[in-house]
């Protein structure tokens, strides 16, 4: 006989156990599967080396959820995203612009975290909900929806009733493929090489974005790794250079990143793997189907720019569980799935939009037009209202 649970969530990553915290606390239950065991620790074969920054209220949502108390011992926080154009004809900064949290909250823009002690410490949270199973190791395999349940088949061979099905399953998502949603995929030629360095300057809570050409060199603060400051690199590239740079030996490769880095921090010392992460935009027609709810990268993917990816995820679930509390005899309801892409799916393409303009921005080689992107920082940062509107879009503030 069939499981009947509340939810289910499809897809075990961040996103997917977030929403599996959050709906549990709320006080559905709520089955969540994925078919490979999450990856928990750090210099393991396969692990996560991103981080993600929780802009406020992304942080506000991990405290709903009951998530924050075991994360915040492990965060650090965003007091100052930096700007540096180093676009001229030598590889050093030219312009220095720095957007200050203080200029529109009492708190840090938000905090970071790597992705592989995020999924550790979720994971270990939900342990101790009674009303939520968390099975690693096993697969969604077919999909079956009507108006008023929809069954999921699993790779152990079981089978799973629930009214709604949340769709956390990244950006090739079965269920989205199941469910008959299209999505629109944009493709760049990046990739992204994601590591850890240390380096002898503290990072003062400051993430910093070096923007020369192939895409931005980006330094997220993380606490201090073996007794030295410590940091996130996401490097973006065209795919080519970045398979290059992937394969050097590690002096080499310090040497290359020490000089895309501008030396801002003093001499970085690679202190992890280096991963390679294919980049893409991308956006699915509509955010629902019959009895399920695309949320995260089954719904939207953008390049790493802004700390927009996780948040705008984040911002997904928040709309989807309040609608589910306010009317819980409704939750999966086609009002109830139509009202939440209606909420999110203008926002989220307005997003979607404006990161695949950054990131074109960031990619210019030629020299005009680095002097142009230049020229347009430079404008926007010096008007007051402006930088402040733009520090509140990327909190969302406005979405």
């Amino acid at each position: 006989m069939a499981e009947r649970v509340d939810i289910v969530v499809s897809g075990g990553g961040v996103a997917g156990l977030t929403a599996a915290a959050l709906f549990g606390r709320a006080g559905f239950s709520v089955l969540c599967v994925d078919p490979a065991p999450p990856v928990t620790a750090r210099d393991a074969e396969g692990s996560d080396l991103r981080t993600t920054a929780f802009l406020q209220p992304s942080q506000a949502l991990l405290e709903r959820a009951g998530l924050w108390e075991r994360l915040e011992p492990h965060a650090a926080p965003l007091r100052i995203m930096r700007v540096i154009d180093a676009g001229g004809e030598v590889p050093e900064p030219r312009i220095v612009k720095d957007f200050d949290a203080s200029e529109i909250s009492d708190r840090p823009f938000g905090w970071n975290l790597p992705n592989w002690l995020l999924r550790r410490e979720m994971v270990a949270h939900l342990e101790g909900l009674e009303n939520v199973t968390f099975r690693p190791g096993t697969a969604t395999t077919s999909l079956f929806t009507r108006e008023a349940e929809a069954r999921v088949g699993l790779s152990d061979g079981s089978r799973v009733r629930a009214r709604l099905v949340i769709a956390a399953d990244g950006r090739n998502s079965p269920i989205r493929e199941a469910a008959g949603v299209a999505v629109k995929t944009t493709r760049y030629g990046q990739k992204a090489l994601a590591f850890a360095v240390t380096h002898p300057i503290p990072h003062d809570n400051v993430s910093t974005e070096i923007h020369r050409s192939g895409g931005p060199f980006t330094l997220v603060p993380l606490p201090d790794h073996e007794g030295r400051p410590s940091s996130a690199v996401v490097w973006m590239e065209e795919g080519p250079e970045a398979a290059r740079l992937a394969a050097l030996p590690v002096a080499a490769f310090e040497e290359a990143m020490n000089t895309r880095s501008c030396r801002i921090l003093g001499p970085l010392s690679l202190a992890s793997r280096r991963t390679v992460w294919p980049i893409i935009s991308q956006i699915a027609d509509r955010m629902y189907a019959e009895r399920v709810a695309l949320v995260a990268e089954a719904a939207h993917v953008v390049p790493p720019i802004g700390a927009q990816g996780l948040n705008m995820s984040l911002a997904d679930m928040r709309v989807l569980a309040d609608l589910a509390i306010a009317a819980p005899d409704r939750l999966g309801e086609r009002t109830m799935l139509e009202t939440y892409h209606r909420r999110r799916h203008i926002e989220v393409r307005a997003r979607v939009a404006g990161i695949d303009l950054l990131n074109r921005a960031s990619m210019l080689a030629a020299p005009p037009l680095r002097d142009a992107r230049a020229s347009a920082l430079n404008a926007l940062y010096s008007l007051a209202p402006v930088r402040k509107t733009l520090m509140q879009m990327g909190l969302g503030a406005r979405g």
